[in-house]
């Protein structure tokens, strides 16, 4: 009798996340890594000191369920600041492990099996996998090239993907990978749709302080929205501390039960010296928000200068801190092949961007570069694709 295969077949087609095995590539051949989003410097001393403090005034073992008190406030106060949104701390703000993890507790929590789910294509990794893990079905929107250097969708493409079996929407705004802003016509098209059809949204706003055009709309702002949508931050993207795993869930009190429901079973609670910290950097004042932007605008003009020299296409990102090139002007090559041969041929690690459709006839022209690294970093980078395609 065959043994039945270990992993369950909602994951299978799973395997390392494309992250892993890049900075895997970077740590055995010696390239500069340009693919795994992270910084390479750490965030504010003010913050970094608060967390040690939490360390020797015994704040070390399990914080609340939803979170500290405290830092609940400081999130409902930061969406009050910058958005003039109101949110209870008491139930409507949820702290998680992370954005992935309140990805993932919302689809858990809200999602009954045979759901679908609509996501702009091409997605961040952990968006597929937790819907297959929901056992929910993920029905993609794809983003495309515009003539102008930025993404779009197509209104009806959007429209089709509504079906009486859609739960709820995913929405990322500053979009990973392709750097998309959503602009306030689209916003109001979702939200019209999701209306319409009594849909859920749950919002990723991670990159919510890195928009270079445009302004961030937060969907819950919109008329109707805010009974229907799950909104989800991060203190890793904001304040360059990936490692310690805090972000947060905020919405209508009904919903954020839901959530917290699945993420108790999760991690049940993380971090929680660092949580007093976060909670200091939230309530920075706006020159460190205004600085984090300029530093960011300066970064990805640095990047794109330095690969439209060696000869790429640049599609200048509208946020994030990614941006996306097109190879197709210097190679033969698609998009998982290259990046596999970089390293060697370069010096360089990127991301295949063809990795995040669903579609994998997609993106095969595309790779993706993180700026989110010293300016010293950047222009040895650049330099080294110079030296390699230009």
């Amino acid at each position: 009798m065959p043994r039945r295969p270990y992993l369950s077949s909602r994951l299978q087609g799973f395997g390392t996340t494309v992250f892993s095995e890049m900075s895997a590539l970077a740590v055995q051949t010696g390239a500069l890594n340009l693919g795994q989003g992270f910084p390479d410097s750490d965030g504010p001393d003010e913050v970094k000191q608060a967390a040690i403090d939490a360390i020797f005034a015994g704040v070390n073992q399990y914080p609340p369920g939803p979170g500290t008190l405290d830092l609940r406030t400081a999130i409902a106060e930061h969406q009050k600041r910058f958005y003039n949104m109101s949110l209870n701390p008491a139930d409507e703000v949820l702290v998680t492990a992370g954005a992935t993890e309140a990805l993932a507790a919302a689809l858990l929590g809200l999602c009954e099996t045979g759901d679908e789910v609509i996501a702009f294509d091409p997605t961040y990794d952990s968006y597929a996998a937790g819907i297959a893990m929901a056992g929910a079905v993920l029905k993609p929107v794809p983003l495309r090239p515009q003539a102008d250097g930025t993404f779009g969708f197509d209104d009806e493409e959007l429209r089709r993907a509504f079906t009486t079996r859609t739960r709820l929407i995913m929405l990322n705004t500053p979009h990973n990978p392709t750097g998309k802003v959503f602009t306030l016509s689209e916003m109001q098209l979702i939200a019209e749709l999701c209306l319409e059809r009594n849909v859920i949204a749950v919002t990723d706003e991670v990159y919510e302080h890195m928009v270079f055009d445009g302004s961030h709309i937060p969907l819950a702002g919109l008329p109707g929205m805010r009974d229907r949508t799950v909104t989800i931050g991060s203190a890793g993207k904001t304040f360059s501390f990936t490692g310690w795993k805090i972000g947060w869930a905020t919405g209508p009190a009904p919903i954020i039960s839901a959530v917290r429901t699945a993420k108790q079973f999760l991690t049940y609670v993380n971090g929680a010296p660092f949580q007093p910290a976060v909670a200091v950097g939230l309530r920075l004042g706006d020159s460190y928000f205004d600085q984090l932007l300029v530093q960011m605008v300066a970064k990805k003009e640095l990047l794109c200068e330095k690969l439209e020299q060696a000869g790429f296409g640049v599609l200048a990102p509208q946020g994030t801190y990614f941006v996306t090139a097109d190879i197709s002007t210097v190679t033969t090559k698609k998009s998982l092949p290259f990046c596999m041969g970089l390293p060697e041929e370069a010096g360089v690690v990127a991301v295949p961007c063809s990795v995040f459709y669903s579609d994998d006839r997609m993106g095969q022209d595309h790779i993706r570069f993180c700026f989110a690294k010293s300016d010293a970093f950047l222009a040895e980078a650049g330099d080294r694709l110079i030296a390699a395609y230009g």
